[in-house]
């Protein structure tokens, strides 16, 4: 792997001469400032002098002005008096301007006691004009308030004079050393021999005689070396505006939409006056809610889209985070996301515009290519803690062997500032071969975009010969240009030839570097976890939606109720909002998950509301048989997975039916296992076999008597056919879990380990997990009680309370009929603060890799990690299930909405908990409820079907209870309305098409990385119309039934007339 790019140190006398020319045109003022030595919101700004007498604020060995976190309001003041000159260089007639840059939450500026500029913790700096024309001996009186961030310390960062030449025939001293900086940058990265040149014409500068002496040697200084002004001018750095807003972070969504109109308009109002200044966008969602709250703003966006000043580089719905949500929940990112482009702006996005999301799962380049993606871009990679990406143009090739051009962009929120841009312009031009490069100005996170003084300095530099040509463009295009045999250059080490100023070779474009593997951010690890309700409310959502759109599509296609199309829409886009990628990661502000939840609970109540209808639908439609008793009661079981199973389904009963004792059973009359539920509301748990893909079997629930409850043993002991746990009875964890089949032990030494870390030092709190939390374990967690709660024919179920600090845990381990998995159901109140809590699991058996579940596939990471970049890995997401397997055996670690672990050869390790204290001081604690399970397996984890296994685990079957059963001779008492085969393609979706009723699509993928072949049995007659992509647009395809390892594939179909 390629080591970052690294530019070379400049020589010390021109760092010198460079640091001498800036000291005549440029004051750091941060040590004169005057603090008012009282902590007082609101001051009369009409102090006279009396500012004189409150002391100089210190500095910090930083050279900042800090001051205490918790909000707290800072005032400083500071006058200044124009001298005639600046170290002999005259100043009467420059511009003076106050360049600011703060860490705080709030920031007023005033002059002479006006208000001419606020700021936040984002809109972090500015370039104020204290006078356009400085008259020597003039004042200017100059207050700050600051109020410093509730979880950190202000500090007032750059205060600097800076006295700028805006006419005349030469530059300030201060301009002219950034021109000779970035000369000096592209000679020292591409011909080194030259900065000899470059030296001998800084000894040129008459520095004896500041002043017109001085005037004059700085024009021959500049004239000598504008013969590398052509070299200079081939290379391009394209512009284009950018204001990345955060649709929730620090500031709950209603503040967004004002921020975002406030953005927007000060865009637009600065291209009236700025033609050339262009921007780009992304979230549709964000557009979605101007088109309806503002629609006289959105009007003039869609006219500027059009003209070609603004770009809507977005391809999915929101920027969501892109490890934890499920493969078609990202699939309706970019459906929803790029309907409403093709609808609003004429056509799709070409990028996937993600420069803030927390990693980057390894399908990512299939399903954003399914959805007419070209690029994928990002920033945040330049985050990694340990390892420096190494590439900033790139093929990302995905799981399946789909490539998609990946594009490192280049920093967020920054200024026109020419030597950084310089800088970076030769990074890129080292690393890529281009001597096209992007930069994109704007205040950002919260908005702000380009400002005046930002386009007032580009106009300034695009006229300066020492800077590369500047224009203002757009990404797409310009992508477009580094992907075609034009603007490369054929060796990143060009080297200036006898000329001075030759051009610059093009040639076709060079192969690019590849990438095949996940783009892991080695940062932000914590957020697998932070936040439990969150990802336990996505899991619920998306496993909701997908059962509801399937029934409700099977419904309408019985002609039983209409499609709810509408509602579906609005229950996704719900879902997908609050997949954000600071909401779903729970790094985000109180108030942002008090309404998050709104949203999660609207999605949940549509959700349920149309699967209860179409399950009811489809009950009431379905013919039974005659009764077997006169007050048996018809209960179908309908599962919504596409492969049979036979497992315990848990039939509630209302206050009515809970009267009754009961008995099942099918309907060749043979009886089936029955136990009551002991563990929550009235409910018959009964062992069901053979319940058929995505269909239903009919069972009959008969009065019988009571039956004793069964005796549960003295040992702490679960079995089955299947598994044999022994729980220890000192720890409450698993001192013994024989697998059956292969008559091995699952553990070394004790399973289910609760164990316990201090989790501090870290700046990004809910972000991140401390990397030497290892070395800090707390105290064991103290067993309290071991119970058995059931003990039945169905089930078993064995309660085991810990207390930890003042934390309770209480875990039922419960092991079914049947059951190959024993699973593990808790309860937590937590109450513990930065402490992260795991489940250690080690084994018996042994493995150089751990696979995990990622979004439509599946991932194997070292458990011996060698080089650095595995070595980074050591806390990795999952989402419903982690394997670790030798060929013969394995075991697999199921969760419901628990997505951290780590992996050592013979351990797997779930994160549990988190307890940050910002940017929510109260997340995670309280009472939390989450489930995981242990399956020991023979053979892989494919051959285990450990992906069905997992799903069974988080989709139960759904029950219905048919309260107008219809009698008919010719009754089924179970169907499968759709079988695709006893393959490893999973079912993700069986909806309607988009703006069509005759059409559907069903969606899946290939889970075991294997090729398979699809069949479409069931009873719904359906015809296969041809392959579609996520934009369900016909695609070219060699048949349908051939399936490549991995493969998404999305099928159109018909349904028969003769339904």
């Amino acid at each position: 792997m390629p080591p970052a790019t690294v530019l070379p140190v400049l020589p010390p006398q021109i760092l010198a001469t460079l640091d001498r020319l800036r000291h005549l045109s440029q004051l750091d003022v941060r040590g004169t400032w005057h603090r008012c030595p009282e902590v007082v919101e609101n001051l009369d700004l009409s102090l006279g002098n009396a500012w004189q007498t409150w002391p100089l604020a210190p500095l910090n060995d930083r050279h900042h002005i800090a001051w205490p976190k918790g909000k707290v309001p800072l005032w400083l003041h500071q006058r200044f008096t124009w001298p005639s000159d600046r170290n002999g260089y005259p100043l009467q007639g420059l511009t003076a301007r106050l360049a600011l840059r703060w860490w705080a939450d709030q920031a007023d500026m005033f002059i002479n006691g006006e208000l001419v500029q606020t700021g936040d913790i984002f809109d972090c700096w500015t370039r104020i004009v204290l006078t356009d024309c400085v008259l020597p001996g003039e004042s200017v009186d100059v207050s700050l308030k600051l109020l410093s961030p509730g979880h950190d310390e202000g500090a007032l960062v750059q205060a600097e004079l800076v006295f700028e030449a805006m006419a005349g025939d030469c530059p300030e001293p201060g301009f002219v050393a950034d021109e000779l900086a970035v000369l000096a940058t592209y000679l020292a990265q591409f011909d080194g021999a030259k900065l000899d040149i470059l030296t001998q014409a800084l000894e040129e500068i008459d520095w004896d005689g500041v002043g017109d002496r001085f005037h004059t040697s700085l024009l021959r200084v500049r004239d000598a070396l504008k013969q590398f002004s052509p070299w200079l001018k081939q290379r391009t750095l394209h512009c284009l505006g950018h204001a990345h807003l955060d649709l929730a972070w620090l500031w709950p969504v209603p503040e967004t939409w004002v921020a975002a109109e406030n953005t927007f308009r000060s865009v637009l109002a600065l291209q009236q006056d700025f033609p050339e200044l262009t921007f780009t966008h992304s979230s549709p969602a964000l557009f979605a809610w101007l088109e309806q709250h503002r629609p006289e703003l959105f009007a003039t966006i869609q006219q500027q889209v059009k003209a070609g000043r603004w770009a809507i580089d977005a391809g999915l719905w929101v920027e969501p985070d892109l490890n934890l949500p499920g493969g078609e929940a990202i699939a309706r990112q970019i459906l929803y996301g790029q309907r409403y482009c093709a609808e609003k702006f004429g056509e799709v996005s070409a990028i996937a515009w993600l420069p803030d999301t927390f990693g980057f799962c390894w399908q990512l380049p299939q399903l954003l290519t399914q959805g007419g993606i070209r690029y994928f871009a990002t920033q945040k990679l330049r985050w990694n803690d340990t390892n420096p990406f190494p590439h900033d143009l790139f093929s990302w090739q995905g799981l399946d062997g789909t490539e998609i051009t990946g594009v490192t962009l280049p920093p967020i929120g920054t200024d026109i500032t020419p030597v950084e841009m310089a800088q970076y312009a030769c990074q890129w031009e080292t690393n890529t071969g281009f001597v096209d490069a992007l930069w994109l100005p704007g205040v950002g996170d919260h908005g702000g975009g380009p400002t005046r003084d930002m386009l007032l300095k580009a106009q300034r530099w695009a006229s300066s010969p020492f800077f590369p040509t500047l224009t203002w463009g757009h990404a797409v295009p310009l992508f477009d240009r580094l992907t075609t045999p034009v603007s490369s250059i054929q060796n990143s080490k060009f080297k200036i030839q006898n000329s001075l100023t030759p051009s610059l070779p093009h040639s076709p474009t060079p192969s690019l570097p590849t990438w095949h593997n996940e783009l892991y951010l080695e940062l932000h690890r914590g957020c697998y976890t932070t936040h439990g309700d969150q990802k336990q409310y996505n899991r619920r959502c998306e496993d909701l939606l997908f059962q509801a759109e399937l029934f409700a599509s099977i419904a309408a296609i019985y002609e039983l109720q209409p499609y709810p199309a509408v509602e579906l829409e609005a229950a996704w886009k719900h879902v997908l909002f609050n997949q954000f990628h600071d909401i779903l990661p729970g790094s985000s502000i109180p108030e942002v998950f008090e309404q998050a939840n709104e949203e999660w609970q609207a999605a949940l109540e549509m959700g349920d509301r149309i699967l209860q209808t179409s399950l009811q639908a489809l009950a009431e439609r379905c013919p039974l048989p005659s009764p077997p008793h006169p007050k048996a009661v018809p209960v179908m079981l309908f599962n919504p997975l596409n492969w049979e199973r036979s497992e315990v389904v848990a039939i509630a009963l209302s206050p009515t039916l809970a009267q009754t004792s009961w008995q099942a059973q099918n309907v060749e009359g043979q009886t089936l296992l029955t136990q009551p539920e002991q563990t929550g509301s009235p409910a018959l748990l009964v062992y069901v076999p053979a319940i058929p893909s995505v269909g239903y079997r009919l069972i009959w629930l008969i009065p019988a008597e009571t039956a004793p409850p069964s005796a549960a043993p003295a040992e702490w002991i679960l079995e089955n056919a299947h598994l044999q746990a022994t729980i220890d009875p000192a720890t409450g964890g698993i001192a013994s879990l024989i697998h059956k089949a292969t008559g091995t032990e699952t553990f070394q030494g004790r399973g289910n380990q609760l164990q316990a870390f201090k989790d501090e030092g870290q700046y990004w709190d809910a972000w991140n997990i401390a990397p030497d939390y290892q070395d800090h374990p707390l105290d064991a967690f103290v067993l309290k009680s071991i119970s058995w709660i059931e003990y039945g024919p169905v089930r078993q179920t064995l309660r085991v309370v810990h207390s930890f600090n003042q934390s309770t845990i209480v875990q039922d381990y419960r092991l079914e009929v049947n059951s190959p998995v024993l699973a593990v159901h808790t309860e937590v109140d937590w109450q513990e603060t930065q402490v992260v809590l795991k489940a250690a699991f080690p084994l018996t058996v042994s493995a150089a890799e751990a696979t995990y579940e990622i979004p439509f596939g599946a991932i194997a990471r070292s458990t011996t990690p060698t080089t650095p970049q595995e070595q980074a890995k050591w806390e990795v997401a999952a989402l419903r299930w982690a394997d670790i397997s030798d060929g013969e055996r394995g075991v697999s670690i199921l969760t419901d909405y628990k997505h951290g672990f780590d992996a050592t050869p013979n351990q797997l390790r779930l994160t549990l908990l988190k307890a940050p204290i910002w940017p929510d001081p109260g997340c995670d604690r309280g009472i939390q409820t989450f489930s995981y399970a242990i399956y020991p397996h023979a053979h892989s984890w494919q051959q285990a079907k450990t992906v069905q296994a997992a799903r069974n685990f988080n989709l139960p079957i759904q029950p219905w209870v048919v309260s107008c059963p219809a009698i008919s001779e010719e009754a089924q008492s179970c169907n499968s309305f759709l079988d695709l085969g006893d393959t490893g393609f999973v079912l993700s979706a069986f909806k309607q098409a988009e703006g069509s009723a005759d059409h559907y699509i069903l969606r899946g993928y290939e889970s075991n990385g294997l090729e398979t072949s699809l069949k479409l049995q069931g009873s719904i007659p359906m015809e296969v119309t041809g392959r579609v992509n996520l934009l369900e647009e016909p695609c070219e395809a060699k048949g349908w039934h051939k399936v490549d390892p991995w493969q998404i594939v999305s099928l159109a179909v018909s349904i028969s007339s003769a339904l």
